[in-house]
């Protein structure tokens, strides 16, 4: 492969590439031998597949988060070293993902970000710990990615143990200020380790709020009709539905319940792969009242709404791939001033040891334990007229909840 020293990369090419090694608009031009080597960071992503687009947000992310330490003057305590992004495309497909680790490491990367879904995370994690590098989930939500005790792997935001919890207290507060109309829910979700492994968790969790888990639905990646479910979800007549998949799928089975007019008091869910301002911008009716618990950024942070603003003034919508993929980046910029070199084993160990403040995202105070930092938290969003607005943690809201939501 030919590296290209001095040209820059379009927006289409970075985000629609395979692996690759983006310079130019990410590492400005520069003179060899004008400056120290720069440190690779391999992205690896599905830009192709049935979830191109978020794997797609996620590299925009990244390439804004490079290009602005890029322009801040690199990594000063490496004598300004720039960061150069190695690209590849996962495909959606775990020994995919596998070998872009294997192809990155010949290319002498420093560390890895990766890799939007968990099963693609979990076997690249692993192949990456063969050599010792540091990999940072950036989006990944399977507590399985962090069990393993791998020292390389670290992860900023939280799993869906956490998200979990969190989110099922969120329900049982909303349940409880609405006197507990709701006693019982179904869940549906995609049949893979996120979609399976949450809905697990969700069902055992639910009684501890007085809510009773009617059935679990679960559906193929991809799936193109959901009549069938909608049909047994009416037949169920539960409370509240609750989903755990994909974008695509996750936007169809609202639009189906929509359609179908399956009257419930809430739909919520947590982790929703779709629920993001291109589901309520594109389905404004849809979506409305809709509730999940997620990955979000503070809404009251300068940082945020300035990166969104910057978003959006390329075409492009601030969903949670962006930020995630973004604070990582910086995250591990962070490491590498503290450590003062790309080596692998001093960059684990100020990942470990990081106290990074994750100015985009509604967190507490970073400390890794394991490698799972514990300050990671989720916030509740509902779709309000249009828009995505925080209901809980009240100290991040920016609009009261709506529940139940009015019937159809």
């Amino acid at each position: 492969m030919t590296k290209q020293r001095t040209s820059a990369v379009s927006r289409r090419t970075f985000l629609a590439g395979s692996t690759a090694l983006a310079t130019g608009a990410i590492a400005a031009p520069s003179l060899v031998g004008a400056q120290p080597a720069a440190v690779k960071v391999g992205m690896i992503h599905p830009v192709t597949g049935f979830v191109a687009y978020n794997g797609q947000q996620s590299r925009l992310g990244g390439a804004m988060a490079i290009e602005d330490v890029n322009k801040a003057g690199g990594i000063k305590a490496m004598g300004g070293a720039r960061l150069e992004a190695l690209l590849g495309d996962s495909q959606s497909k775990v020994e995919v993902g596998v070998s872009e680790v294997e192809k990155m490491n010949e290319q002498g990367v420093a560390a890895y970000i990766g890799c939007f879904q968990s099963p693609v995370g979990i076997a690249a994690s692993q192949a990456a710990a063969k050599y010792g590098t540091p990999f940072l989930v950036d989006v990944g939500a399977s507590d399985l990615l962090m069990s393993r005790g791998l020292k390389n792997v670290f992860r900023l935001k939280p799993g869906f143990g956490v998200c979990v919890d969190d989110g099922i207290a969120s329900l049982g507060a909303l349940n409880k200020a609405a006197n507990g109309v709701a006693k019982t829910a179904v869940i549906v979700h995609e049949s893979g380790e996120f979609g399976t492994g949450t809905a697990k968790l969700v069902a055992g969790k639910l009684p501890s709020i007085g809510i009773a888990a009617k059935e679990l639905i679960a559906h193929d990646n991809p799936t193109r009709n959901f009549d069938n479910i909608a049909l047994r979800i009416r037949s169920l007549a539960p409370d509240i539905v609750m989903m755990s998949n994909y974008g695509n799928e996750y936007m169809l089975l609202a639009r189906t319940l929509y359609q179908q007019k399956v009257n419930v008091a809430g739909f919520f869910s947590i982790l929703g792969g779709g629920f993001n301002y291109k589901f309520v911008k594109e389905m404004p009716d849809v979506s409305q009242y809709m509730m999940d618990v997620n990955h979000w950024y503070n809404p009251k942070s300068p940082q945020a709404q300035a990166l969104k603003k910057r978003v959006e003034a390329t075409g492009a919508l601030f969903t949670f791939e962006v930020y995630l993929t973004y604070s990582n980046v910086m995250l591990l910029a962070d490491a590498l001033e503290r450590a003062g070199s790309a080596d692998k084993e001093k960059l684990i160990a100020a990942l470990a040891a990081s106290t990074f403040k994750a100015e985009l995202m509604p967190y507490g105070p970073t400390k890794f334990v394991n490698g799972q930092n514990e300050g990671g938290r989720p916030a509740t969003m509902q779709s309000l007229k249009g828009e995505i607005e925080v209901i809980a943690p009240e100290a991040f809201a920016s609009a009261k909840a709506v529940f139940p939501k009015p019937k159809l």
